[in-house]
């Protein structure tokens, strides 16, 4: 029972923050039960599709082959192949970490799932082609030039700060998930 209580003690904390707040404000009671069930059906909506695609992934792309295309030796085709699946895959960003799990488990580098992350979360391409139609190509191409800069100094950057046995914990952690 206490690893129960451990395990789910976020969610816990959550249920009772959101029930005291609904017991000391009842007027916001409705408008805030509607918008849990929204994003539960938006969640339920997402998340079975990304485990579908991630179950096809884990059997049909064989380990060694993810290694040579991502793995931490790929070098500049490795980080072009994170980014263009980061950039067009859809769905929102809690949808990237179990894709990221799963790249891990097949060998993909560190370096890359950084920035198979850091694309998924800011250069979509519906996002992009919104943008070039409301806000004109020059600031689309100047924020997408930003971004891939930054995400490509991030990863490096934390690659380079995490010493090599916390990027290994990382990487158990996922294979036991």
């Amino acid at each position: 029972m206490k690893a129960i209580v451990k395990r789910y003690a976020g969610f816990l904390i959550t249920a009772s923050a959101f029930a005291a707040f609904v017991a000391f404000f009842p007027a916001y009671r409705e408008k805030s039960l509607s918008m849990i069930v929204f994003q539960a059906k938006t969640m339920l909506l997402v998340i079975p599709p990304i485990f579908m695609l991630l179950g096809l992934l884990d059997v049909w792309v064989p380990r060694e082959q993810m290694m040579r295309f991502m793995g931490p030796n790929s070098g500049l085709k490795g980080g072009v192949l994170a980014f263009l699946l980061g950039s067009f895959a859809a769905g929102p960003l809690y949808g990237a970490f179990p894709v990221a799990a799963v790249l891990m488990k097949k060998g993909a580098g560190f370096a890359n799932i950084l920035i198979f992350l850091g694309a998924w979360s800011t250069t979509k391409i519906p996002m992009l082609l919104f943008e070039i139609s409301a806000l004109g190509l020059r600031f689309a191409l100047s924020r997408l030039a930003i971004d891939i800069v930054g995400i490509l100094v991030i990863a490096y950057a934390i690659t380079k700060a995490l010493p090599r046995g916390e990027i290994d914990a990382i990487f158990s952690r996922a294979e036991k998930s």
